[in-house]
Parts: structure tokens; C-alpha cells; sequence
């Protein structure tokens, strides 16, 4: 909804709306009809939380008992026991950012090791914990980190690339995250990577810095560059598991700005040229047996986690309040349901065609 014409903003005060989040539509004066309808699924919806409430609690899997992890994006060890307390099985996604935003000065490595093992703590050594490094560069500048003006700064330095320009930085975040593998199940990822050579240049520094407890952490990528995701076999065998970031890999697969005014609304995961990437993804990675998870907006997006699971994704990092709704769609469908719907999103041309289709599973 957020990629609504700037037209919504002329709606005089008062205007009677009938607003979607699932299909992304304001409807301005309804009539009765569309009144009764808008009800009808608020009513649904209302049941429907019910439900979700008593998924949250049990082991997300399919109807046919296939499972598929479901855990948590967050910020920090307050959002980790929300989480938990929301039926999360773990972190996909911690945002490093939020220790390094906002300041004038990096943080020291004591103060970044301190919040995280403070999320390890919160999620005790079962639940997994995957850390991203810092994302910084793009659409995300530090005042102490100055980048060098850039025409395009989202084809320029970003995520991974900033790391290896600045190990300085980049090995005290390192070491800092690595203090929290004794206290819990500890992953490492490493953002934006479209080449080979970031990742085992990102990788060396890791091993250099982790030295004996190296065997304990695994390391792991996001796929959010078209390329990344056409090498994914290939990188698979660098790596212990991938991460899908849905909204940059959009944004980078459509040539559109996920925050343009009037772009936004058609920077849609669910165009069938992301979901191949997502295929050929997981295809690439289980030709190595290694696990692919989405931690973009698509995952906790109940429309599309039917289609996720055809594709063979094996975990769902997805928004906290919506962990019970993605575990209540999963157990809704069997796999073969799953995969007969993503052969059959893959067919089509056009993301609208695909909403069309899913629309039952946005309910």
C-alpha cells in the first residue's frame, strides 16, 4: 500500500475508504456492496488470528508434515524474547546496523560482543542465530564512515564491499560476534555479496579472526544480486547457507527503487523474474546440501509462502507479529500442492498475474 499513487494524498478529510493490505488498493466512497464485503473479511481475518494463535505455538511444517523453519528478523536481545514469545524458532536475521546507526563514533567491540551475546542469551544455544554484518553504504550512510560521492550509490559500495574496504572495522565486528558463539548457535552472514571473491576474501578474515572456534560457526551469504543468485550452485560450495533478500533482489532484478514514488507499487517480489531467482537458488544450494532462507518482506507475506515452499526454500525469517500467520499457512498445504502452484507461477509473465492466482491464499 505503500506504493499508492500520491493522488491518496488530495482525499479530502472525512472520505469514507475501504483500505487492502493484501492486494495494495484504496477505494475511495464504497458502495454498500463493497461495504458488506470489506466486513465479511474482517470478520474472516478476526477467526483467522485465532487460529494463527495456536499455530504460533507448534513446529511450523506443511499439512503433510514437511518442515519448513520459521524464525524472526530483529534488531535486538528485546525483539530475540519477543520472538520466542511469538512462537519464533529462531533469528534469521539480526540487523547489525542498529549498533553502529545513529552515533558519531563505531562501537567498540565490547559494547557490539555485550548486545549480542544478550540475543544469544535470549535464544539459549537451540535456537539458531544468524548475524548479519554490517549492511551500511546505499541507502544506509554512517557519519563516521564517509563513503566517496557516488553517482549510484546502490551500484556502488554496499554491505560486503564497504567490510573489505574498512577490515578495520569490519574484523572488530567480527570479533565482537564471534564472543557470542559459546552461548549459542551462532551463523554469520555476510550482505550484498555478487562475487566469488567477496566471500572467500570475507571468509578468510572470519577464519583468520575466529582461529580455533572456527569449527563452530557456520557462514552463510544473502542473495540479493541477480548475479549471486545465477552463481548459487557455484557458491554454495564457499558457504554453508544462503539468505534471500527478497526486497533488494527485487529491486535489483527490475531495475526499480523500492522507495521510488512512483516505482514502488511495481517492485513486486512476486514478478515471476524473482521467484526464478529464488528457484534457481535453492536449486543451486541443495545440489550441495545446503539450506536457503528468505529473510525479505515475501516471507511474511502469507500470499507468497505457499509458492516459497513449492520453490523448496527450507526457512521463513519473517516481521515477529507475523510468525503465527506464516505457521498457520504452512500447515494449510501439502508440498504438492505447494510445488504444483509454483510451476504454475512460473508460467505466467507479470507479477498482477500472479497476485491474481494467489489471491485465495491472501485470506
Amino acid at each position: 500500500i505503500c506504493g499508492i499513487d500520491e493522488g491518496a494524498l488530495q482525499l479530502a478529510n472525512g472520505t469514507l475508504v475501504v483500505l487492502d493490505g493484501s492486494l495494495g488498493s484504496l477505494r475511495r466512497n464504497p458502495g454498500a456492496e463493497d461495504l458488506e464485503k470489506a466486513h465479511e473479511r474482517i470478520r474472516r481475518q478476526t477467526a483467522k488470528r485465532e487460529e494463527q494463535d495456536l499455530a504460533a505455538s507448534k513446529l511450523a511444517m506443511t499439512a503433510d508434515g514437511h518442515r519448513i523453519e520459521v524464525v524472526a528478523n530483529i534488531r535486538n536481545a528485546q525483539e530475540a524474547r519477543e520472538a520466542v514469545a511469538a512462537g519464533a524458532e529462531g533469528v534469521g536475521l539480526l540487523r547489525s546496523e542498529f549498533l553502529f546507526d545513529d552515533r558519531d563514533t563505531a562501537p567498540s567491540e565490547d559494547e557490539q560482543a555485550a548486545e549480542y551475546c544478550a540475543v544469544a542469551e535470549a535464544l539459549g544455544r537451540e535456537r539458531p542465530l544468524v548475524i548479519r554484518t554490517l549492511d551500511a553504504g546505499g541507502d544506509k550512510p554512517l557519519s563516521y564512515m564517509p563513503l566517496p560521492k557516488e553517482d549510484n550509490p546502490f551500484l556502488g559500495l554496499r554491505g560486503v564491499r564497504v567490510s573489505l574496504d574498512r577490515p578495520d572495522i569490519f574484523r572488530t565486528q567480527l570479533r565482537a560476534i564471534l564472543r557470542a558463539a559459546p552461548i549459542g548457535n551462532l551463523h554469520v552472514m555476510f550482505p550484498m555479496v555478487a562475487a566469488i571473491e567477496e566471500v572467500r576474501a570475507a571468509r578468510k578474515i572470519l577464519l583468520e579472526e575466529a582461529g580455533d572456534r572456527a569449527d563452530s560457526v557456520k557462514v552463510g551469504v544473502m542473495i540479493e544480486v541477480p548475479a549471486a543468485a545465477l552463481i548459487a550452485e557455484q557458491l554454495a560450495r564457499e558457504v554453508d547457507f544462503f539468505s534471500i533478500g527478497t526486497n533488494d533482489l527485487t529491486q535489483y532484478t527490475l531495475a526499480m527503487d523500492r522507495g521510488h514514488p512512483k516505482l514502488a507499487k511495481k517492485a513486486d517480489a512476486l514478478h515471476p523474474a524473482v521467484l526464478r531467482l529464488i528457484g534457481m537458488t535453492v536449486e543451486g544450494a541443495h545440489m550441495h546440501g545446503k539450506w536457503v532462507g528468505v529473510c525479505g518482506g515475501i516471507a511474511s507475506d502469507a500470499m507468497a509462502v505457499p509458492v516459497l515452499a513449492g520453490l523448496g526454500v527450507d526457512e521463513l525469517s519473517v516481521s515477529i507479529p507475523a510468525v503465527g500467520s506464516v505457521k498457520a499457512q504452512l500447515a494449510r498445504v501439502t508440498m504438492d500442492e505447494a510445488r504444483k502452484l509454483a510451476a504454475d507461477v512460473l508460467r505466467l509473465g507479470t507479477a498482477a498475474e500472479v497476485r491474481a492466482l494467489l489471491a485465495p491464499y491472501a485470506e
